[in-house]
């Protein structure tokens, strides 16, 4: 019997100021493409998203729950809760910027996650 693809990911989202990073060691896709293109698929989808610009970050579950984080950082995925707390700790103790931030969560969660590597993809908004 074939052993079903598993198609894993971890997506880290930080928000500092006006400055937000979208980062993932999969596919990043812009929120414009996924959500208009396919809103009708996302219903059923059995999955989460990270979506942000300029002014907002949200997750958006598949039942369509929408979240919006506390703190301005946010993940999903395999390996999300290590790089959503690695962030959070680079987060409130220095002043790194988003993008520094994320590459550093990121890079803890592929040493600790077996399914998140270090190959990034990275999205920043000014």
């Amino acid at each position: 019997m074939k052993q079903p693809e598993i198609h894993s990911t971890t997506i880290l989202s930080v928000r500092r100021g006006s400055q937000v990073v979208v980062a993932g060691d999969g596919q990043v896709t812009l929120g414009n493409q996924v959500v208009k293109g396919g809103a009708k698929k996302v219903r059923r989808l059995e999955a989460m998203l990270v979506v942000a610009d300029g002014e907002a970050t949200f997750i958006i579950s598949g039942s369509g729950d929408v979240i919006e984080p506390d703190d301005g950082v946010c993940a999903i995925g395999s390996g999300g809760g290590f790089a959503l707390a690695a962030a959070r700790a680079l987060f409130r103790n220095t002043e790194l910027s988003p993008r520094q931030i994320a590459e550093q969560a990121m890079a803890i969660a592929a040493d600790i996650c077996i399914y998140t590597n270090s190959s990034l993809t990275i999205e920043e908004l000014p």
